[in-house]
């Protein structure tokens, strides 16, 4: 952790902030603070260079034109590249994977190069997948199912060094017929769940904030309306 205070990159919201996306960041400080945790959110704009010593970053979604601007400027800057390879966690939503893989592939059919943070590569699918999504996570520090809404015609493959962050029970997920949803590689992550992500699973915003303050992990919070809201989600993802 970066001193006293826990330093929360949201990443280009200017132009990666579809769904209030953004809102991801503003619960991972929430949630610290309730712990007594200082914690402030740092908005990284394209009139700024990503920095590498930020203790968690987020990223959200964006269309076509948004994701070249985001792909040039994290080339350009990349600090994140730097941070993810230190072992800091970052959370990518939606078309953030895509800029965060290899290559992706517009809607007009044109390939544009990532950054090649996750193994990965995307392309457009003949229907696009909206509505609610649940999946079984995979990574061992998560017990609960996770819950979202999706909305994106992106069909992403994982490369061998990446792992999937769930297994889908109702959804689409990353729409390449594998069953699969996100990704999971070193302290990176990704998922197509917008609501904002972090709002509806609060046991993945403290597996970002333990991997951040690089303790194993914390101890759950008290919060009713939080539960009220996963178990509504869940039951509305199930009669999808």
């Amino acid at each position: 952790m970066s001193e006293s205070t826990l330093r929360i990159g949201l990443v280009l919201p200017d132009v990666m902030g579809t769904y209030g996306d953004g809102g991801n960041a503003l619960v991972l400080k929430r949630r610290a603070i309730m712990r007594g945790i200082d914690a402030e959110v740092v908005h990284i704009t394209l009139d700024d260079p990503v920095p590498d010593s930020l203790d968690v970053y987020t990223l959200g979604g964006a269309e076509d034109y948004a994701q070249r601007l985001a792909t040039r400027h994290l080339t350009r800057y990349p600090g994140l590249q730097q941070a993810a390879a230190a072992g800091r966690p970052v959370l990518a939503i939606c078309a953030a994977i895509q800029v965060l893989g290899h290559w992706y592939e517009t809607s007009a059919g044109e390939r544009v190069d990532g950054i090649s943070l996750f193994d990965l590569t995307t392309a457009p699918q003949e229907k696009r997948s909206i509505g609610e999504l649940v999946t079984e996570p995979t990574l061992a520090a998560l017990t609960q199912p996770l819950t979202g809404f999706e909305n994106h015609r992106g069909g992403t493959t994982l490369g061998s060094d990446a792992k999937p962050l769930g297994r889908v029970k109702h959804g689409v997920g990353n729409g390449v017929g594998d069953g699969t949803e996100g990704v999971v590689q070193g302290s990176a992550l990704g998922t197509y769940m917008h609501g904002p992500a972090l709002a509806r699973n609060p046991e993945l915003a403290d597996h970002l904030l333990a991997t951040a303050m690089g303790v194993e992990s914390l101890a759950p919070l008290d919060l009713p309306e939080v539960s009220r809201l996963r178990k509504e989600r869940l039951a509305a993802g199930r009669r999808r």
